[in-house]
């Protein structure tokens, strides 16, 4: 607005100077021209009245110049905007809030069935089925061996719920002499070799969980298994978790909390167990022929490293029939209690199972506990039910008190079933019983197998 005022100013001056020239010109102009009249009286009557008519015009445009300038000065003041108030600036926008991942962008994690000649196979797929969260996040891959036609229309009636992949070699493996009846095992090594292989490099998982074809799940069996994954891939000093404990039976088992205990254990317990890619990597140039299972309890496998395990088993095993020929399952594997109640393992934090934070809390637990004598531990708890120790002092000694417990009292490369630095843990009569070694142990003797 400023500008356009001194604008309209110029211009009014500019008028009055040319008009102040052409008075000026017309008064020096001479009074005759050709052919008119000659100077004299006549030229000087007609200079007032022109100059006084030059006047009034030049008045004229003086107020209307000093109108128009009014109108723009008013014009200025009426656009000017208002005065605001001065507010404080606004904050920066917080960035947005991270959510957690929906179930369905969380990693795959394939279930890995063995099969062979079990048409019951039907019941072990029927409960991973049920259970499993999410058939995206969860593919069940079922690898059947023997060519077995019964089993093979089982796995074929479920479509595309389930991948059916074939072992290509169905004949017998060449054996030493003196192992010609463990045939069957070397067959099982060889599938387990060629299932792995499929699930993590033809499919190229980066997880699987492995489970036989005569296992039931529990309703919290993928839970689980969610929820321990991150604790592999975070901590090198566990290289497994398995859904079963081998002293899982009723009555070695917390009844009330149990289900929400896990452990750490140096004994691979199999029966369901997650492992990672990398330990594939690790295991597969050297597989055995025979007895996988032993193999890997073996300290050139396990070099010292643990699995977690359940207090109360998420996997229960209905296969009397097998290779084994029901070792051990008339007396304990039929007896393992199944979970049945859902524990929500993805919402708790699982890092007590870290090896710094585990460790110590754990031998601080049962070496603290008073020792007893096991006459002691079969009487009345008394007013204390609290924690106990029996302590045992070398193989013979263990063995028979895990006999007395109704323990499975066999061990691998020296490591008892469950064990953890050599502790077991049990409940016996309604109380936690630690059976350990001393306090000053220092390792497994594999002599003790």
């Amino acid at each position: 607005m400023l500008k356009k005022s001194s604008l309209a100013l110029l211009g009014a001056v500019l008028f009055l100077a040319w008009n102040g020239l052409l008075l000026l010109f017309l008064w020096g102009r001479p009074g005759s021209s050709p052919g008119g009249p000659e100077p004299g009286a006549g030229s000087s009557r007609l200079l007032p009245a022109q100059l006084l008519r030059l006047a009034q015009d030049a008045e004229a445009e003086l107020r209307l110049q000093r109108q128009l300038l009014l109108q723009i000065q008013q014009l200025g003041r009426l656009k000017k905007p208002p005065k605001t108030p001065k507010t404080p600036p606004k904050p920066p926008p917080k960035p947005p809030q991270r959510t957690p991942r929906p179930l369905e962008e969380e990693e795959v994690i394939p279930v890995l069935v063995l099969a062979c000649d079990r048409s019951s196979v039907r019941r072990c797929l029927d409960k991973i089925l049920r259970y499993r969260p999410s058939a995206r996040r969860f593919p069940v891959i079922v690898s059947q061996d023997c060519g077995h036609a019964e089993t093979a229309a089982v796995i074929a009636s479920y479509g595309a719920a389930v991948a059916h992949i074939r072992q290509p070699e169905l004949g017998d493996v060449p054996v030493p002499p003196e192992h010609r009846k463990f045939q069957g095992y070397y067959r099982i090594s060889r599938h387990y070799r060629w299932a792995l292989g499929q699930v993590f490099r033809t499919f190229r998982y980066r997880a699987a969980i492995v489970v036989e074809d005569d296992l039931e799940v529990a309703p919290d069996f993928f839970e689980y298994f969610q929820a321990v994954l991150p604790l592999l891939e975070e901590d090198p000093s566990l290289w497994c978790a398995s859904a079963w404990n081998d002293n899982g039976k009723e009555g070695l088992v917390d009844a009330g909390r149990g289900a929400e205990l896990l452990y750490r254990t140096d004994f691979f317990p199999g029966l369901g167990w997650l492992l990672l890619a990398e330990l594939w990597d690790e295991l597969e140039p050297k597989w055995p022929p025979a007895f996988w299972d032993d193999w890997m309890r073996q300290p050139e496998q396990r070099r010292g490293r643990a699995c977690v395990r359940p207090e109360v088993s998420r996997t229960m095993t209905f296969g009397r029939k097998g290779v084994s020929h029901g070792q051990f399952y008339d007396q304990y594997l039929k007896f393992i209690k199944l979970n049945d109640r859902f524990v929500p393992f993805t919402k708790m934090d699982l890092s007590y199972l870290k090896k710094e934070r585990y460790e110590p809390a754990f031998l601080q637990q049962v070496y603290s506990a008073p020792e007893i004598r096991l006459d002691e531990l079969h009487r009345e708890p008394g007013a204390d039910p609290g924690p106990v120790r029996l302590q045992y002092r070398g193989r013979d000694s263990f063995k028979a008190l895990a006999k007395a417990l109704g323990l499975m009292d066999d061990l691998k490369s020296g490591v008892p079933r469950a064990g953890y630095r050599g502790v077991v843990s049990v409940v016996c009569r309604g109380r936690r019983v630690f059976l350990a070694p001393p306090s000053d142990w220092t390792g497994y003797d594999p002599s003790w197998s």
